[in-house]
């Protein structure tokens, strides 16, 4: 019985766009459950304070900033009226501890942040007289701070640097951060002076319009390139097939001639002393040992040639397939321009969970109980007992919704709409929008689908991640055998996952052809590339190769137009940091574009191959294939 009162079909068969029904409701539901749970995470730190203390600051005695506190047991100097104390001071804000990344001083809430440097306490006498604002510990009053001997402990380091409020986060921030030189030293750990990292930032402060300029002609290339490369795609092709042929012929011929020539000269040097030698010695290679490994390699080399031949023999057909398959692809990008936006639709959808996860991480950080610290006498607010397993809960969540289920969601709707395209002998007919419409069938039929694939990678990923903690925690420290059996688990998981990720973006578009659950699209997509082995094989290989090298077009490009706009830019000399961060962008955003064609291709591919099974061009039975696909099907 499948889900919304369908029943599932005793026999499986492929029906194109027919039928249309709910898939994996109780995955559905588990995943709204999750949902719950994480917004109930939010609430609780919302309700318990955390948020507040976040972003109104909290002083060392645990009070919040700008409003009245209920005193904590066991704390002095807690539970005081902040009602006008609405900004966090610390007394030495450039004393920062990189290891626990967090400001080690004392905190006060003051009513008024300084406005100019104090250089001795008369100043923070006057500043307090005038201003109201005092910037000693709360039970040293503000006109005796001169004389009082607690000033040197409660009282800020001197000179006190002029600051200024943070939006929002009302925290007192020097307006001069030379003080954060020694952190920035401390960072910067391959200069020894900061000259080389001056250099390097003037260089990228002078040319971020360049940068900029760059960054979007890599985008605009990347979008180019997804439609063009359906004209150079057999180009590369067999330029690449050729290099593949022709340096395997080049290498087995060199093996070959080093190992006649060798014997050739060791039949004319060898002495009547060698042949006469009855105990070799041991340890060393005879000259007969060397040719015995050139005649093994050039053996090698010839039976590996001879397979590839037979290889590209057999193959040729499946490799004009990933031509037509490259040129289809192609054609789908023109009747459906919007599949180009898949990638900013995905970031931006990205990027509004980063900004949600790492806010409310940052509230987890400041919500639980008031402990104080010994060592350093303040206040910190810790999670203790089952709450601190909210954190963790936080963490699944990151790697569940935004590395699986998100980018799960856009291989669906890829898939759905290419479907849509391939499934419709009539490309007139297509649907207004087949990308909208794929996105409603995703979001009424199958998120239960996605968000049970999604969390299958999860379960393999977390793992994963846990091996490579623990791997880097121990560095140094394990021997030879528990350092093999981590990297042999660890890599055993990520090819794995690799896998899985393969055959989930296929049974996603198994599903979104049949509207099956999960396990049955998964099963079904499985046995077709099963039968399509070798095409599957050739396209992975030949088709991702050719996607890289569109990437690495894409970054040569930009970064030659990079070398000839800085050129021209004579404020600064370090090209090296700009060419750097537009390169790493470039491969990036071409990353992220051809990715998107790759679905499509797959997706092509698995609906070409359930075309020819169950399609064989008599009437009634009519392809769904584009031309170009017939002829090389034949």
């Amino acid at each position: 019985m499948g889900c919304c009162g369908s029943a599932e079909r005793p026999k499986r068969e492929w029906k194109p766009l027919e039928d249309r029904s709910c898939t994996d409701l109780p995955w559905f539901l588990l995943f709204t459950l999750f949902l719950v749970g994480m917004c109930g995470i939010c609430g609780f730190t919302i309700a318990t304070g955390g948020a507040a203390r976040l972003v109104f600051g909290y002083d060392s005695y645990g009070n919040t900033c700008g409003q009245r506190n209920e005193p904590i047991e066991g704390v002095r100097l807690s539970g005081l009226d902040h009602t006008d104390r609405k900004f966090v001071f610390f007394l030495d804000p450039c004393n920062i501890d990189i290891i626990q990344r967090k400001i080690k001083s004392m905190a006060l809430c003051v009513s008024q942040c300084p406005t100019e440097e104090l250089a001795t306490y008369y100043d923070l006498k006057r500043f307090a007289m005038i201003n109201g604002s005092e910037l000693c510990s709360y039970e040293l009053p503000g006109h005796k701070y001169p004389q009082l001997p607690e000033r040197f402990e409660k009282c800020p380091k001197l000179p006190v640097p002029e600051s200024k409020a943070l939006p929002v986060f009302n925290r007192c921030t020097p307006v001069d951060i030379s003080c954060y030189a020694k952190f920035a030293e401390a960072v910067v750990t391959f200069v020894s002076d900061n000259s080389m990292l001056n250099r390097l930032i003037a260089g990228v402060a002078a040319s971020k319009e360049i940068i900029v300029g760059l960054c979007l002609l890599a985008l605009v290339l990347s979008m180019i390139l997804m439609v063009i490369i359906r004209y150079i795609s057999a180009v590369l092709v067999w330029i690449l097939t050729a290099l593949v042929v022709l340096g395997s012929l080049g290498g087995t011929s060199v093996l070959w001639w080093l190992y006649i020539d060798y014997r050739m000269t060791m039949n004319e040097t060898m002495t009547k002393d060698l042949r006469e030698t009855e105990e070799p010695n041991d340890g060393m290679k005879t000259p007969k040992d060397h040719a015995q490994g050139l005649l093994i390699y050039a053996v090698s080399a010839t039976v590996f040639t001879g397979i590839l031949l037979l290889l590209m023999l057999f193959m040729r057909k499946r490799v004009a397939l990933t031509i037509a398959l490259f040129h289809v692809a192609g054609k789908v990008f023109i009747h459906l321009p919007l599949l180009a936006l898949q990638p900013f639709c995905t970031f931006l959808a990205l990027s509004l969970f980063w900004v949600y996860w790492i806010m409310v991480l940052l509230f987890l950080g400041t919500t639980g109980n008031p402990e104080k610290n010994e060592d350093t006498g303040l206040v910190e607010f810790r999670l203790t007992g089952a709450l601190q397993y909210m954190t963790w809960y936080h963490a699944v969540g990151l790697i569940w919704i935004s590395d699986e289920f998100i980018l799960a969601c856009q291989q669906m709707t890829v898939a759905g709409a290419v479907v849509t395209y391939y499934f419709t002998r009539d490309k007139t007919k297509l649907p207004v929008t087949p990308i909208l419409s794929s996105v409603l069938r995703l979001v009424r039929y199958h998120l239960g689908t996605v968000a049970k694939g999604s969390f299958i990678i999860t379960l393999v990923k977390i793992p994963r991640l846990i091996l490579m903690y623990i791997h880097n925690q121990l560095k140094g420290k394990e021997n030879a055998c528990a350092r093999c059996m981590l990297k042999t688990c660890i890599c055993c998981l990520w090819c794995l996952e690799k896998c899985l990720n393969y055959l989930n973006q296929n049974a996603y578009a198994a599903t979104a052809i049949n509207s099956t659950s999960f396990c049955n699209s998964a099963r079904d997509a499985f046995m077709i590339l099963v039968e399509n082995a070798l095409r599957v094989a050739t396209i992975n290989t030949i088709g991702d190769f050719v996607l890289f090298l569109g990437k690495i077009l894409i970054m040569t490009c930009t970064a030659f137009a990079g070398v000839l706009a800085l050129n021209y830019q004579r404020d600064y000399t370090e090209w090296v940091l700009p060419l750097i961060i537009v390169c790493l962008f470039a491969f990036l955003v071409a990353h992220c574009f051809l990715s998107i064609f790759e679905i499509v291709v797959d997706v092509l591919f698995l609906c070409f191959a359930i075309d020819t099974k169950y399609n064989n061009g008599t009437p009634g039975r009519e392809f769904y294939m584009d031309k170009a696909l017939m002829v090389s099907h034949r």
